[in-house]
């Protein structure tokens, strides 16, 4: 039977170092072509080779590690640890299903790793950089959409997608090659580390899941919902966090900037010139030197898309100085507002400053305010210029934009989750591996061992085999669950050993009761002369045609094996109740008189009312209960003419039934006929299959007849006995 699990701790360290090997193995070639440009990433190879040897826990484990230490010579490295991921997955999946199925197989298998790993990649590089990450394939993306006229995204996602095909076949045959040099030994020893109990077949890991379907919730699966939904929970939390404080601080140094902004263009603003620069606008003396002096202070504030000078008169802003939109950083600006305003031009305050209307006419520093109106999302600082004498003449006015530290949180994100996904996955690999070994297997194997305990029911050999099945688990995780199993064991063994010593108890009063049904038959048949083995030859005849009515079908409600045994143990009683009657009578030669068949007929009677003494004397023997239907009514017929009650058809008692046949029969062969006539064979069973219907139940005188050849061999036996 092909094994396929097996446990050893000992070769746990194996897979540690497949691992490392794995991730060697992926580092050195792939350095390689990075450092030389080719269009190649041949970053799998171990990773398809620890996979399919050691199983898909190393494999993703390989994948994600590669990962991470290619991100020291490449940057963007980490993002892309989802595609070695399945890669992992995907050759686990081939090594346990389609390995061994042909050549063209691991084309299939070339072919699925690089239209995945080319999708995933190619979405990866559109959404982070819009492009491919090799110059190489980056030319031929330009030039395939120039020659062909399909788009570049389109073309971008073919070219990746057959890039990647012929990168991983060349990968996976490199891996396969190197599999193929890798000793049986080995691999076994791989394959099978960690597990925490004797290894399972194929019909036993079948019949274990069939078992544990029954299972409302799986353990696996609660306890991988568990980590998943924790591993998830954390990774908001902390990206949540993280970005609250990205923001928050970048939203202080915004403020910080527009700050210093617009105190440095208060500060570089002439205030006694400030009403004929509002008067005559850039013909006014001194306007365009200063107004260059604000660009140059704007264009070295990073994050400042507007810089302006205006004078405040009530709700309103009349604009001094307000230089053209800047999109040259980051491409933020008013849309539609290119030029700025001429000198002069008025404008209503936003809803954020009307708070400040009084602070403006008494001249205050107002503190940085974020305003998010239809426009833009920016932080706007306003600082006070002041003349000689201290008097608020205008106001500078900066606004850095916030909507590009958004975007980047939102590009934040999707790195974030890029990286996590591969964590997560790794996390809950893991995870469904621990509990796999720890728990699932374990116990689903354990409850498997028991449900046959249970189902062997009182057969000592099932009993005795479940037990051996229990006992061969050998489930050693070293805490609560190998504690179970080791109780489990031994209240199985106990158990069984119990069951052993009832069975030898049962047996030895079974074997006891016995002779004592045979020692009760004997004193009557001693007391009757004529009997002669009476009570052996009529239990032979009943075990015939007990087992015939059980081979042909007939009363499948009623004949079973328990019933055949009680019949067989019970039949030597049918006469009992002759110990009651006079020896005067039973021995008498010669025909009886109507009183003496009268007082003869009553040992039936008597024989039910022995009986029942002995049913209520000794409780739950249902044997005597065949026996007292037997003493009782093994002298009715058929058609119900006959004693002690005239019961008729199927209302007799089937054993008395059996009994009825069995017992003429020997009747007839032995002499003991009322008229005194000794039956051949033949002419027993001819006498016999007359009266089918009559005086005897036709379905126990077909098995009769159909039984002769062995009815035969008891006749022959005794008759030659008791002559």
């Amino acid at each position: 039977m092909k094994k396929r699990l097996e446990y050893g701790d000992q070769s746990l360290w194996l897979r540690w170092l497949l691992v490392l090997f794995g991730v060697a193995i992926n580092l050195l070639p792939a350095f390689l072509t990075n450092l030389t440009g080719v269009p190649l990433f041949l970053d799998t190879i171990g990773t398809v080779v620890v996979s399919c040897v050691g199983g898909i826990l190393p494999g993703i484990f390989t994948g994600l590690i590669t990962n991470a230490l290619c991100s020291i010579y490449n940057g963007v490295s980490m993002y892309f640890a989802i595609v070695n991921i399945l890669i992992a997955m995907l050759s686990a999946l081939y090594m346990e299903r389609f390995a061994y199925r042909g050549f063209r197989y691991k084309v299939y298998f070339g072919l699925a790793a690089g239209i995945l790993s080319g999708g995933v990649g190619a979405y990866i590089q559109w959404h982070l950089f819009m492009s491919p990450q090799n110059v190489l394939i980056q030319d031929s993306i330009e030039r395939l959409t120039m020659a062909t006229g399909i788009s570049y995204a389109a073309t971008f996602a073919v070219v990746n997608t057959v890039v990647n095909i012929m990168d991983k076949a060349l990968s996976i045959g490199i891996a396969l090659n190197i599999i193929h040099f890798i000793p049986e030994k080995y691999k076994q020893k791989l394959i099978y580390a960690g597990w925490k109990q004797t290894p399972l077949s194929n019909e036993e890991m079948v019949a274990m899941r069939a078992w544990s379907k029954d299972a409302k919730h799986s353990m696996r699966t609660r306890l991988t919902a568990l980590l998943f939904g924790v591993s998830v929970l954390v990774i908001i939390m902390m990206s949540v966090i993280e970005m609250r404080m990205y923001f928050h601080k970048d939203l202080d140094e915004k403020k910080e900037i527009a700050t210093s902004a617009a105190k440095f263009a208060a500060s570089i603003v002439d205030p006694n010139k400030i009403e004929r620069f509002l008067q005559y606008g850039e013909n006014a003396p001194g306007y365009k030197e200063t107004e260059d002096m604000l660009y140059k202070i704007r264009d070295n504030a990073v994050g400042v898309a507007y810089l302006y000078i205006v004078k405040i008169e009530g709700e309103d802003m009349v604009f001094i100085f307000d230089l053209d939109a800047r999109s040259d950083y980051e491409n933020f600006g008013y849309e539609g507002d290119d030029e700025g305003y001429a000198p002069g031009h008025r404008v209503r305050l936003d809803e954020e400053f009307l708070c400040y209307v009084d602070d403006f006419k008494e001249g205050k520093i107002i503190p940085p305010t974020e305003s998010d109106n239809s426009y833009s999302w920016i932080v706007t600082s306003f600082y006070p210029v002041y003349d000689s004498k201290g008097n608020c003449v205008c106001y500078a006015g900066a606004d850095a934009s916030v909507e590009y530290v958004a975007e980047y949180l939102m590009e934040f994100m999707w790195r974030v989750l890029l990286v996590m996904i591969g964590i997560i996955i790794t996390i809950l690999a893991n995870g469904m591996w621990t509990t796999g070994r720890y728990l699932v297997y374990p116990i689903s194997r354990m409850g498997l061992g028991v449900e046959r305990f249970i189902k062997a029911g009182d057969n000592q050999v099932e009993i005795d085999k479940a037990v051996r099945d229990l006992r061969k688990i050998d489930v050693h995780t070293g805490d609560e669950v190998e504690m179970l199993y080791q109780s489990i064991c031994n209240m199985a063994l106990n158990q069984a050993e119990q069951i052993r010593s009832i069975r030898h108890f049962t047996e030895n009063t079974t074997k006891m009761q016995d002779g004592l049904i045979v020692t009760m038959a004997g004193l009557v048949e001693n007391h009757d002369e004529s009997s002669g083995a009476h009570i052996q030859k009529t239990a032979s005849y009943v075990k015939i045609i007990a087992e015939g009515l059980k081979k042909k079908g007939y009363y499948p409600g009623k004949v079973n094996d328990k019933f055949i045994s009680d019949v067989v143990r019970s039949a030597p009683l049918h006469d009992i109740g002759k110990i009651n009657i006079p020896d005067s009578i039973l021995n008498k030669v010669g025909k009886l008189t109507r009183e003496e068949e009268e007082i003869k007929r009553t040992h039936t009677t008597a024989g039910k009312k022995i009986m029942e003494n002995a049913i209520t004397t000794v409780s739950g023997e249902n044997y005597l209960k065949e026996a007292r239907n037997m003493a009782a009514y093994h002298h009715e017929r058929w058609d119900g003419n006959g004693y002690p009650e005239g019961l008729h058809g199927e209302v007799i008692p089937l054993s008395a039934r059996i009994m009825a046949v069995a017992d003429q029969f020997d009747v007839l062969t032995s002499g003991k006929a009322s008229s005194g006539k000794k039956y051949s064979f033949d002419e027993a069973i001819n006498y016999i299959k007359e009266r089918a219907g009559t005086e005897f139940d036709p379905k126990c005188v077909e098995v009769f007849l159909d039984s002769l050849p062995e009815i035969k061999v008891i006749f022959r036996k005794y008759n030659k006995e008791h002559g």
